[in-house]
């Protein structure tokens, strides 16, 4: 448990003990290596009330897991009280227990109702043992214990009321899982926080602190999965040597709770086993993968199963040999089941021999699947049927296969929105998903309900985030991208009832301030960020503008790829008579995969919330809006409004210099400047392209674009990052 991090928390205790909260040693420069894990010392106000919550650690056990639970709390009540919290033998007044019935009598004879919680939930509680005032933290298992711990530390990072604690929380989500597409080379695709932290070349020998580290934050926030290498993937990641490099690393996260899974190549038996074929209906391939589930499950006990991109953008798969996308998926099941793992197969699917509608073939492929899938196999679904867009409906899918379990699929690193110099807080954009109706099997049932299984009675469940994490410093790219991938472990905990302004508050507490005067300003600017976002960028609508490949900046006018929906122009549709894509039935028609209590919300341009409006429909230029103005003007008032969000953006964090360490207000200070460019380079490039598709002069007080339009067309950028190509 010592190294870095460690030593920073030591460094940071002595100066607490010896400066105080007050002094400018409090203060000091920080690299965001942290994370929402920083234990500042608490108010003179609260300290005693602290103090004698914390007068010591009583682990009803010593597994690997409770060790990881006690380095925590002696960490974090440590740092937060000022004084040193030590393990203790007996339950005094003030200490804190915790651990499993199993383990602990005096545990067991409170008589705590655990029930209901499972392996991972657990139960906080302020009890009286012998007369004494104790804080227990009880769960069923290990890992419960250790999610109670980061939980009660968080409560008191967050100011929580300590008198009388009685918490209780399981997760509703069985799969909280992040996807890294990360390549053996290092390199990220889409990946926008420098190189890979994982070090192919020197694993399995060498395991950095930071590999700790990483498990320790994602089980903070209930993560307990994560898949190392890209969707896109290598067959050599299946090879000995690198399952010997996936064992090394399980062996790390184990302790937190941590499970490794691996995307699987579905064309290895060719590539690395010497096979003529992959047909997943052929016996010498179904023996091939068994025989590697077997090798995989040797090295890696608990290894949790493959994740699969097949017959997609290139990559090989079933179809190839005229099957289907459930007999590959369940050629791979079988070979798991023995041993316990999943099989989550991608539904990102699309063709460009496929002229329908992109937004229909996801679910005219799947749909007709329903029920076919072994029971460990879940259909791992992106949020909406494009590609993470900054705004987009929900996926149809989503309770629209009632008998088979559905993954949903976050992105949290920014590929569509602004990469990690943009400010853009998804916790709206997921709440705004989860919230959904989707009508199916009846009114009220969100995309929450079917996520978790209530919908549909599924007991295998699941929910990934495309992880933004890479060797930066700060781990995500900016500081403030490190709450993406924090509010995304909160709301896979409990994707029906975590709201995303609540973890704002809570990562901004824990990550600059609790002063209400720095936690109220950051919240409001990142609850409206992501909107910005979607105003700068993609406003009422209109989707996929981005620039082709890279995805970097404005392409509205980009029309001559060989691939039509990878074409920009294919989304908007504009010309002198009007703009939008008609998605209704005299369209594409992709409103019937929806029930039609969803599809009634959008069928009408009349009553469609104009969000969605270019999304599912083609009006003309003088649409009249809600607003009386015609869409015209609309969407050049719209362009405006996220650019001068952007500058309020600016200006609050600007204000908070007082509050926030130097280092840290210093760098997001220099990426607002970077947004607030390319906003208006947003708007400007739009407005300019759009302008000139409609004939329709500039409505009367909006500036002109900086440049003629003929300057955007030429920008360039064939090194931008992500590696794209």
């Amino acid at each position: 448990m010592k190294g870095l991090w460690r030593g920073l928390a030591a460094f940071g205790l002595a100066c607490i003990l010896v400066c105080g909260p007050g002094s400018p040693g409090g203060a000091r420069a920080e690299d965001g290596y942290r994370l929402w894990l920083r234990y500042e010392p608490v108010e003179p106000a609260h300290r005693d009330a602290y103090r004698a919550l914390a007068a010591g650690l009583l682990p009803a056990g010593n597994s690997p897991t409770l060790q990881a639970a006690t380095a925590e709390l002696r960490e974090g009540l440590s740092g937060l009280t000022g004084r040193a919290v030590e393990v203790v033998t007996r339950a005094d007044a003030g200490v804190v227990l915790y651990g499993t019935p199993a383990a602990s009598p005096e545990i067991a004879a409170l008589g705590l109702p655990l029930e209901g919680l499972g392996e991972e939930g657990y139960l906080i509680r302020s009890v009286r043992i012998e007369g004494r005032p104790v804080t227990v933290i009880a769960a069923n298992a290990d890992r419960g214990v250790l999610y109670g711990a980061f939980a009660f530390l968080r409560h008191l990072q967050t100011r929580g009321p300590v008198a009388r604690l009685d918490i209780r929380s399981a997760p509703s989500v069985r799969l909280r899982l992040l996807n890294h597409w990360d390549n053996l080379d290092r390199t990220v695709e889409r990946g926008y926080s420098g190189q890979s932290i994982w070090d192919w070349h020197r694993l399995p020998e060498f395991t950095p602190q930071l590999y700790a580290d990483y498990a320790r934050a994602n089980a903070s926030v209930g993560i307990n999965g994560t898949v190392l290498n890209n969707v896109n993937s290598n067959a050599r990641s299946l090879t000995a040597p690198y399952i010997a490099k996936a064992a090394a690393l399980a062996d790390v996260f184990r302790p937190y709770g941590v499970r490794v899974y691996l995307s699987a190549r579905f064309s290895a038996p060719v590539e690395i086993g010497g096979l003529p074929t992959a047909d997943p209906l052929d016996p010498r391939v179904r023996a091939w993968w068994r025989s590697k589930a077997d090798e995989l499950y040797a090295a890696i006990p608990d290894f949790g199963g493959f994740l699969v991109k097949a017959n997609s953008e290139g990559q090989p798969g079933p179809q190839d040999y005229g099957r289907t996308h459930a007999d590959g998926a369940n050629m791979l099941a079988d070979a798991l089941a023995p041993h316990g793992g999943v099989v989550m197969w991608r539904a990102f699917v699309y063709s460009e021999l496929n002229p329908e509608d992109r937004h229909k073939q996801a679910n005219a492929e799947f749909e007709p699947l329903d029920g076919q899938f072994r029971d460990n196999v879940l259909v791992q679904v992106k949020n909406g049927a494009i590609d993470f867009q900054p705004r987009e409906p929900f996926h149809p899918l989503f309770g629209a296969m009632p008998r088979t379990p559905l993954l949903l699929e976050f992105q949290i690193t920014k590929e569509y929105l602004g990469f990690s110099t943009h400010l853009a807080y998804l916790g709206p954009l997921f709440e705004e998903v989860l919230q959904a109706d989707t009508h199916r099997p009846r009114p009220g049932t969100t995309v929450a309900h079917v996520v978790d299984g209530r919908a549909f009675g599924h007991q295998l469940t699941g929910v990934a985030g495309v992880a933004n994490i890479g060797s930066d410093r700060n781990w995500a790219g900016s500081h403030f991208d490190q709450a993406n991938w924090y509010v995304f472990g909160r709301m896979a905990w409990d994707p029906a009832g975590t709201g995303a302004r609540a973890v704002a508050g809570e990562w901004a507490r824990m990550t600059f301030s609790n002063a209400p005067e720095v936690v109220e300003p950051i919240v409001e600017m990142m609850m409206g960020s992501r909107e910005a976002v979607v105003d700068y960028m993609t406003p009422l609508g209109l989707h996929h503008l981005m620039g082709t490949g890279h995805h970097y900046g404005p392409a509205p006018w980009v029309s001559d790829l060989a691939r039509p929906e990878w074409n920009p122009a294919y989304y908007h549709r504009a010309d002198a008579g009007g703009i939008g894509f008609d998605r209704t039935v005299t369209g594409s028609n992709a409103l019937a995969q929806y029930a039609p209590g969803a599809a009634a919300a959008w069928a009408d341009p009349a009553t469609i919330d104009e969000r969605y409006l270019l999304w599912f429909h083609r009006v003309p230029w003088d649409h009249r809006m809600e607003s009386g103005r015609p869409l015209w003007d609309e969407l050049v008032l719209t362009y405006d409004r996220g650019v001068a969000a952007v500058d309020r953006m600016a200006a609050t964090w600007a204000s908070l210099a007082a509050h926030i360490d130097p280092e840290r207000h210093a760098e997001v200070s220099q990426f607002l400047r970077i947004q607030q460019a390319e906003a208006r380079w947003w708007r400007d490039a739009s407005v300019a392209y759009f302008r000139e598709v409609s004939g329709r002069p500039l409505p009367p007080g909006a500036p002109e674009p900086a440049h003629p339009l003929a300057w955007y067309q030429a920008q360039s950028f064939p090194d931008a990052p992500g590696h794209w190509d």
